[in-house]
């Protein structure tokens, strides 16, 4: 079996594109880099737009673990 952890990473916006800026890879990077060191394997980002939203306003990250059974 395995367990699942979601890390939200804000996402920074430039005012004049709406391309997401360095900082916010930077982030998500340093997010995985962190949890697989903690044991957590990287599954997948993906954004999700919520009620009334134009555009997303963060990245969900995805990690699992095995649950280890003592």
């Amino acid at each position: 079996m395995y367990e699942y952890k979601f890390v939200e990473v804000p996402i920074k916006k430039v005012f004049t594109s709406k391309k997401t800026t360095s900082k916010t890879m930077d982030n998500i990077k340093s997010t995985i880099t962190d949890n697989a060191k903690d044991g957590w394997r990287f599954i997948q980002v993906f954004t999700q737009v919520g009620e009334g939203l134009i555009a997303p306003d963060h990245y969900e990250v995805i990690f699992e673990k095995e649950i280890q059974n003592n």
